[in-house]
């Protein structure tokens, strides 16, 4: 009697799971069981630092000659404070650096994890395309931050959306129906992670709201905007990215970026591209040093400036791709990722501060960040001065 009770349940199960699966091809929800694959079968409950195997990628290639990092003479010879091996220590911190005067001051890396190591970027990225954007400017591909969008996707051509324009999705001020939500399997954020074509998904997107007024963060705003730079620039966002940035700055590693799908495919521009701590620091440096690298002039000086300035007086702390900060009464702006990924620049002080690793803390109420970023400039300054 318990056999054929337990037969008949395991048999019923089976069947509710082969209707749900069913159920989610038939309503276009598929691509919830490859979220269900990478991640929960994989021991995780959200997008993490070293998924990029699971998804295919494209290279972004280095140049023949790289470009070593000057290192610091007191490289490494300040010890950590307690507050900052805590939090590393809480949060998962896996590279942790200090650059000087663009000179290497400070590295550590944990959980076997080293200067080669790769990790994704999550939002970070969104620098990345922001950067992009001002080096196809400068090639002459797009016209101006004030180029419409609609004269690349006829689809936004029409009312509200005629009046959106490349910097408006760069500075997050376009009016998309997007919902940025980061736990739902069923929000739109979820399906581009995962969705094979991310291209059909964002033209069936709508502008809903004016335009160029008002800052809302929204990934769908960079993914357009990767969009945008492949039709300008005829180019993959990998290639770009490695032809503008990668092979000019002597990045040390290859870069790789996950598609939505195979060698066809389509940047998530978004997010994920998987490098190294030296080699982000090095992209935050182009900007801090107002576009000039090794005596070239990469990006135009007044796009950077632009790109790290508040474009809104009475929004959030946000420029063009970069987020921004005032803390410890300096004028700071940071490449930034959902796991507590930065690449912190401070120019008054020739400082930057980079940490990847898997976690961050709390939002602290009234801020645009969480407390560990607070922590690790104050910690940085603190090994500073006892250095000194």
């Amino acid at each position: 009697m318990i056999k054929r009770i337990l037969k008949f349940l395991l048999k019923s199960f089976l069947i509710i799971i082969l209707l749900c699966v069913a159920l989610l091809y038939i309503f276009d929800y598929d691509y919830i069981l490859k979220g269900v694959r990478v991640v929960y079968m994989t021991g995780h409950t959200t997008a993490y630092i070293d998924d990029y195997p699971h998804f295919d990628n494209r290279k972004i290639e280095k140049g023949n000659s790289t470009s070593a990092w000057a290192v610091h003479p007191d490289y490494n010879k300040a010890k950590s404070t307690d507050k900052l091996d805590a939090i590393n220590e809480q949060l998962g911190t896996v590279a942790f650096m200090i650059v000087k005067n663009d000179s290497i001051w400070y590295e550590n890396y944990a959980e076997g994890y080293n200067k080669d190591s790769k990790t994704n970027s999550f939002s970070m990225a969104k620098s990345l395309v922001t950067g992009m954007l001002g080096k196809a400017i400068m090639d002459g591909h797009i016209k101006s931050l004030d180029q419409p969008l609609g004269d690349f996707f006829p689809e936004f051509s029409k009312g509200l959306a005629a009046k959106t324009t490349v910097g408006d999705l760069s500075s997050m001020s376009s009016g998309l129906n997007w919902t940025e939500h980061y736990t739902s399997p069923f929000s739109i954020t979820a399906r581009v992670y995962y969705d094979p074509n991310i291209r059909d998904v964002m033209l069936g997107l709508e502008v809903v709201d004016e335009p160029g007024k008002k800052f809302k963060y929204l990934s769908g705003n960079t993914q357009l905007l990767g969009m945008v730079i492949e039709k300008a620039t005829g180019q993959q966002l990998s290639s770009y990215l490695s032809q503008s940035f990668w092979k000019p700055l002597g990045m040390q590693q290859n870069a790789i970026w996950q598609l939505d799908s195979d060698d066809s495919g389509m940047e998530k521009a978004y997010c994920c591209v998987a490098s190294n701590a030296r080699d982000f620091a090095r992209f935050g440096m182009l900007f801090k040093n107002k576009g000039v690298f090794e005596g070239e002039q990469i990006l135009p000086e007044e796009f950077t400036e632009i790109a790290t300035r508040a474009r809104f007086e009475d929004g959030e702390m946000y420029g063009y791709g970069f987020w921004l900060s005032d803390h410890l009464d300096k004028k700071i702006f940071a490449m930034r990722g959902i796991l507590g990924q930065y690449v912190i620049c401070i120019p008054e002080d020739n400082i930057m501060i980079i940490r990847l690793g898997h976690n961050r803390g709390q939002f602290v109420p009234g801020e645009s960040f969480t407390e560990d970023f607070f922590v690790f400039i104050e910690e940085a300054y603190k090994m500073l001065e006892n250095a000194s």
